[in-house]
Formats: C-alpha cells, sequence, structure tokens
C-alpha cells in the first residue's frame, strides 16, 4: 500500500472525494464505515485472519502449541496518544505496533496477533490515516506480527486530537522462559541496551522549537528479536522492561520494589546522545527520567552478563549496549547512582509527568 489513499470504488459522497477528510460517517457502521474498512484498514493488514470479517475472529493456536511446546501466552493492551501524531523518527501508527510488540517481548514471548482500535476525529485528512495505517503495515511486516482484529470509531471535531489508536498483543512463551519483574536476585547485572532519553527528547524538541545541528530522532523500534537473540543465547534472564514513560529511573525503581531488593548503578556508564543532553541541560531535565520507545533493560546473572552483551552489541537495536549496574541486597526498594564526581545519590520516581502524550 502507497502512503496515498485511491477513493476509486468508494460509495462516499462527492463532497467527500473533494474534500477527503474523516466525516462522522466514518464511524457509522454504513456504507462509508465499509469503504473506509475494505479500502484502506483492510488492504493495508491484509491476512486471513483480519479477511474473516466476523464480530470475533478464530485463532487457530495448534501450530503454534505443536511448534513451541508452551502452553504459556502473554497478553498485552495500550492505548497511544501522543502528540504530535509525526515526530522525527516515526509517527504514532509505528509506535502503536513496536509499543506493543515490546511489551510482550519484555515477557520473553513471540509476538503473534495483535488487534487495532482506532478513534478518529471528524476532519482528520484522509491522507494522514493513510500515511498512518502504511506505516503499521510496515511495522507488522518488520516485527512479524498480524493484526487479526480491528474497530474503528469517528468522534465530533475538536474532541479527538487527530487520532487515538489502541493495540492488544497475544504472543507465546517459548519453553523454559521465565521473566518477571520479581526475579531480580542479588549479585545480578543490570544492562541496558543503547542511548537513553531519544524519544521523549524527539517529541519535546519538537513541541519546544529547539534545533540543534543534528535532529533528535526517536528511538521507536521492534526489540521482539533482539530479545529473541538473547534468549537463544541464554534463558537464564530474571527481568526485562523497556524504559518508556518515566524512563530509565523509573524502570529501576519498579524492578527494586517488585523484586524487593536494591540496584545500584553508575551514571558515568549510561549512554546518553550529546544532543540529547544538551537538550535536556537547556530545559533542567534528567536524561535518566526521560521516555525510550525502543530501549529496554535486562537483569540476569553475573556469569550470563557478558555473552549477552556481545549477542546485545551484534544487532543495531544493541550497538550502544552497556552494563550499567548490579542488584544488591541492602537498601531493598531503593534505587541509588554513583555520580560524575563520585558520590551516591538516591534516584527516586518521577514525581509526575515530566511530558504528557508522550506514548
Amino acid at each position: 500500500m502507497t502512503d496515498k489513499v485511491n477513493f476509486n470504488g468508494w460509495t462516499c459522497p462527492r463532497p467527500l472525494q473533494n474534500y477527503p477528510t474523516i466525516v462522522l460517517g466514518h464511524g457509522s457502521g454504513g456504507k462509508m464505515m465499509a469503504d473506509l474498512i475494505q479500502h484502506l484498514f483492510s488492504k493495508a493488514f491484509d491476512n486471513d485472519l483480519l479477511n474473516q470479517m466476523a464480530d470475533s475472529t478464530i485463532l487457530d493456536l495448534s501450530r503454534v502449541f505443536s511448534a513451541n511446546g508452551s502452553g504459556r501466552f502473554a497478553f498485552t493492551t495500550d492505548s497511544f496518544v501522543v502528540s504530535p501524531l509525526f515526530f522525527p523518527g516515526g509517527n504514532i501508527g509505528e509506535l502503536s505496533i513496536y509499543g506493543t510488540v515490546n511489551d510482550l517481548a519484555m515477557s520473553g514471548a513471540k509476538p503473534l496477533f495483535l488487534s487495532a482500535g482506532f478513534i478518529l476525529e471528524e476532519g482528520l485528512p484522509m491522507a494522514t490515516l493513510g500515511e498512518v495505517v502504511s506505516s503499521m503495515a510496515k511495522a507488522c511486516t518488520l516485527s512479524g506480527v498480524e493484526i487479526a482484529t480491528g474497530d474503528t470509531k469517528v468522534v465530533n471535531r475538536g474532541h479527538g486530537d487527530g487520532m487515538y489508536i489502541n493495540t492488544t498483543g497475544l504472543g507465546i512463551i517459548p519453553q523454559g522462559v521465565n521473566i518477571s519483574p520479581k526475579n531480580a536476585r542479588p549479585g545480578d547485572f543490570i544492562l541496558v541496551n543503547g542511548n537513553i532519553g531519544d524519544h521523549g527528547m524527539a517529541i519535546m524538541s519538537l513541541r519546544s522549537g529547539l534545533e540543534f545541528e543534528t535532529t533528535i530522532k526517536s528511538d521507536t523500534a521492534p526489540l521482539n528479536k533482539l530479545v529473541e537473540s538473547i534468549i537463544s543465547e541464554t534463558t537464564e534472564i530474571h527481568c526485562l522492561r523497556d524504559a518508556t514513560r518515566g524512563g530509565l529511573a523509573a524502570v529501576l525503581n519498579e524492578l527494586a520494589m517488585s523484586s524487593k531488593i536494591g540496584i545500584e548503578f553508575d551514571e558515568r556508564s549510561i549512554p546518553v546522545q550529546p544532543e540529547v543532553n544538551a537538550s535536556c541541560e537547556m530545559l533542567g531535565l534528567d536524561p535518566l527520567y526521560i521516555a525510550n520507545e525502543g530501549k529496554f533493560v535486562a537483569v540476569l546473572p553475573e556469569a550470563q552478563a557478558e555473552k549477552v552483551l556481545q549477542v546485545m552489541r551484534a544487532d543495531p537495536l544493541g550497538i550502544n549496549a552497556v552494563i550499567i549496574g548490579k542488584v544488591v541486597d541492602n537498601h531493598p526498594g531503593v534505587v541509588t547512582a554513583r555520580t560524575s564526581i563520585g558520590g551516591m545519590r538516591v534516584v527516586d520516581l518521577p514525581a509526575g509527568e515530566l511530558l504528557p502524550r508522550i506514548c
């Protein structure tokens, strides 16, 4: 599918073809909605499951069970309200796919099927929707997932901020994999797969009109293939968490509280792009609290850390991976960082939302 919408064959009234925007009729359940589904969504996400076109999709998982031998599934849902809809390095469409795929991957699951629910605002340009849907289709192909079912609603002008997307994902967990936020153990090493803060500062720089010699781009990306590579190397992985809202600081605090352990890391080991660091300094922000969409934390035994690090660095999405710290048995539930001047400070949860509408 191209990014432009082809109106040939649509039954929508002539004014819509002259001014191709979303109207309330696209959520009415009538011919206009059927056109939108047939000519845009079904065409972009074409697969046998979606083509069932029933009130619910029947999934035959027998082949998955026989190939995998596991009876455990991961199931997640997420909603995406990012503003603006398009940002350097991505848009709300691919963000919705990658965000859900990554949530499944953080359980060690192989993502299989997704749903996609669209809340569209009256007046949204059809070309904009077409570009978002096209990027979602490409993201599904890159991630190896299929959209099996979906829904469309249209709200009055001024009530939807262009577009919101809800996605739900289903994935199967391989045999022998047991990853949970509660599994961190004293002595474990903590790894991160690359530069932090890119997504949050890409959005904030766009909103604030900040300009640098190099454009800060979002790191939105599918992490499932990288996680699969790590699991192929070892199933001795205790925790995986993607560092989205609240950034690295929030993730480390959540793991410390869930596992009832302490975490210590070295601030100087955290990879941050110079442009991201500069923009944070200008705005008085700490990169540790800035959202990411292609970064995750891995917690695993010290004996496995170095070989997992090499697996990460062999993948383009982990080329800047580093070991940042370790799990300790003192100060349970508390995260501390060694600063650039050699002191220690407590890294707490963010008090509130630094940047709303980030994903």
